[in-house]
């Protein structure tokens, strides 16, 4: 099913029944955005497909998705990025013009970041067999020395710092595809995040953990870190930055902020004494202006996620289940 593909319980489910159970190494089994290996040196190599629907959206494409993508990816385990492959897989039809649009957006995000396209691979396939273009990545970078940030390592005490609004590239996407018009325009939030992590990594020692929240949300990532850590995390509703485009689209959908994909946002678990200048470091940059400290991670009740309301209540936040966007990246 689509849901298989969302990112929350369902896409957990399979990965952990249908591969791991049977491609278990203990690189493997950490599940974190990039893997660690040891070779002449600490590297982090990941790997991306990149399926959206509509290739082109407000505030980007599929080719500075899949750019971004894997460099977030490389860059939440605390790697510098170095090298990136491309794979197309191109339907017969697709316009050449399209395509040359994508690889210049492919060249400029790389340009930002910083990283190179070292080698790739094309396919074309029969009309009606791919939506037009998908991209499949890997992804190369360096890990300092000593530096251990991992979604294993959340602590009890440990503030959570949110880089920005949720739910901007889901919405974007959304409004693309279904013909959907704002009143103010409402742009992806794609963007390569390395500089900003490199800032906060400059700043404090003490950052355990860093995630993406992309396929399945805030709330699926949160989930995803409350269970490697076994912790238990606690957020505010009111501290949480949403655009008034993206809560209006949501409640008119019918849509959570917290389950809608971001491409271009962050969340860590960083040691309470260093939160706020983090925080403050964070604010400084384009890509982490809006950033707030949105909650804790607590000890009791390992694994579970909840959220102080706007009305003072309390409620479970759960991994995401079902797919309300399918091919949102």
């Amino acid at each position: 099913m689509l849901a298989h593909g969302s990112g929350g319980k369902l896409a957990h489910d399979i990965i952990r029944n249908s591969f791991v159970s049977s491609l278990s190494n203990p690189v493997l089994a950490q599940l974190d955005d990039s893997a660690v290996i040891e070779a002449g040196g600490r590297l982090a190599f990941t790997t991306d497909s990149y399926v959206v629907q509509p290739i082109f959206f407000p505030g980007g494409d599929i080719g500075k998705l899949a750019v971004c993508g894997t460099i977030n990816d490389l860059t939440m385990v605390g790697a510098t990025p170095l090298y990136l492959s491309l794979a197309f897989i191109i339907e017969e039809g697709l316009p050449l013009n399209d395509l040359k649009k994508v690889v210049s957006s492919i060249k400029e995000a790389a340009k930002e970041a910083g990283v190179t396209v070292i080698t790739g691979d094309t396919k074309v396939v029969n009309r009606g067999t791919a939506d037009k273009l998908f991209i499949n990545t890997a992804g190369i970078g360096t890990v300092p020395a000593g530096l251990n940030v991992s979604g294993h390592n959340a602590r009890p005490g440990d503030r959570l710092i949110l880089s920005g609004t949720v739910g901007d590239h889901g919405i974007a996407v959304l409004s693309q595809r279904e013909g959907v018009n704002f009143a103010t325009e409402l742009n992806s939030d794609c963007a390569p995040l390395n500089g900003l992590v490199v800032e906060m990594l400059n700043t404090s020692d003490n950052i355990h953990c860093l995630r993406d929240p992309t396929r399945g949300g805030l709330a699926t990532t949160l989930n995803e870190i409350a269970e490697q850590s076994s912790v238990s995390l606690r957020i505010d509703e009111d501290k949480i930055p949403v655009r008034e485009e993206v809560a209006s689209a949501c409640e008119m959908l019918g849509l959570d902020p917290l389950y809608v994909a971001n491409e271009g946002k962050l969340i860590s678990a960083v040691a309470p004494e260093d939160a706020e200048k983090v925080l403050k470091q964070m604010k400084k940059h384009r890509y982490g202006r809006d950033a707030a400290i949105i909650g804790e991670v607590k000890e009791e009740n390992p694994g579970r996620v909840v959220m102080k309301t706007g009305l003072g209540t309390t409620r479970i936040i759960d991994m995401l289940v079902g797919e309300p966007l399918p091919r949102i990246c």
